[in-house]
Parts: structure tokens; sequence; C-alpha cells
């Protein structure tokens, strides 16, 4: 009797459709509802969904924000972590088909936790613009430099940052990133959710 092959693994982009359809669904969101709300086409928020996009950093973040959710949201699994302990090996990492910066979550995926973070390999020359708007409960983050130099533009302020600099900053204004250097940049990103009543 031959033996039947497993199934191939999901792919990243198959639980970013399936994060996508499971937090569109949560909040009772039509697909032309959700393409209003952040401004990305109904059909390509379909083929996302589908997984049949690669969607870049700049498309994803539009719809994390539309959805009331950190971008690294998006890369969660979306069973509970069945271990405290995120092992590096099993750390799934990302590359951006725009910039080509990868980025990795380094937090246990599927954890139940107001933390998250996420390491970043910035390319020379990379720059990365996202339209990022208020959410509702409030998401900060800290950029912590651990190798090279970035930019990083909050609305009208600009922030330049060596190794070991760490910024602070509210997901409520448009912010870019931007490697001015022609060696790789590699920068730690730690998110975390407040309620609405922090300042």
């Amino acid at each position: 009797m031959k033996e039947s092959t497993p199934p191939p693994a999901p792919t990243l982009n198959d639980r970013i459709a399936q994060r996508v359809r499971d937090l569109r669904a949560a909040r009772g969101l039509s697909l032309d509802a959700l393409a209003t709300h952040c401004g990305v086409s109904r059909s390509m928020i379909s083929l996302i969904e589908r997984g049949e996009s690669s969607p870049t950093a700049v498309l994803l973040e539009k719809l994390a924000t539309g959805l009331g959710v950190p971008l690294a949201s998006l890369f969660d699994d979306t069973e509970p972590a069945a271990s405290p302990v995120s092992r590096l090996a099993d750390q799934l990492q990302w590359r951006d088909p725009h910039s080509g910066y990868v980025r990795r979550n380094v937090s246990p995926s599927g954890a139940i936790s107001p933390i998250q973070i996420v390491e970043v390999n910035f390319p020379p020359k990379a720059r990365v613009a996202y339209e990022t708007g208020a959410r509702e409960p409030r998401i900060h983050q800290q950029v912590w430099v651990l190798e090279g130099r970035i930019e990083v533009t909050v609305g009208d302020d600009l922030h330049r940052l060596d190794t070991g600099d760490c910024l602070a900053l509210s997901l409520d204004h448009p912010v870019s990133y931007h490697n001015p250097t022609r060696k790789n940049a590699r920068y730690a990103v730690v998110i975390t959710t407040a309620p609405s009543s922090w300042k």
C-alpha cells in the first residue's frame, strides 16, 4: 500500500493570509469595509487572504492599521504557543519584496503577551515609509540599533540612530526607516499595546 505524502507545510504567505482573514472576521469587517478603512483595494486584500500575493511591508502595514494591530501580529501563528521559549531555528523570517529588508519575529508565536520583539536586517541604502495611523488601543514601540546606523523619521522629526541608540515612539504618525550607509544595519523593535488610559 502506497504511503500518502504529508501536506506541504504552510508558507509565511499562508500564515499572513490566515491572520488577515481571522482578524477581519473577528472585527466583523467585510472585504469592502476593510478596503475603505485601510486604503487597500478589495481585490488586493482578497489576493492576500487567499495567499496568492506577496505583499510589501508598506501594504501589510496599511492592513495592520486598518485592523488595529501591530504589523508584527500579521506574522503570528494562529495556534497558541506550545512553549514559552522561541528557539532561533523556529523563528520564521520574511523578506520585504520592495526594500529587501528581512524581519524575524523573535517572540514566541501565538503567545499571550502584550509585548512583541522583532529583529530587522536592513540592507544598505534601503528605505521603507509607512503611512502609519493611530490605533486603539494605542501601540508603542522602541527601536534599538544593534549594529550600524539608521535614520527614523516620525512625522516631521528625523532621528539619526547609531549602534546602541534606542528610540521610543507611538504608532500614530507616518514613520519611515532609512539606512543611509553602505553597510547592513540591524535593529530590534519592541512593541507593546497600551490601554487607552495610558498617556
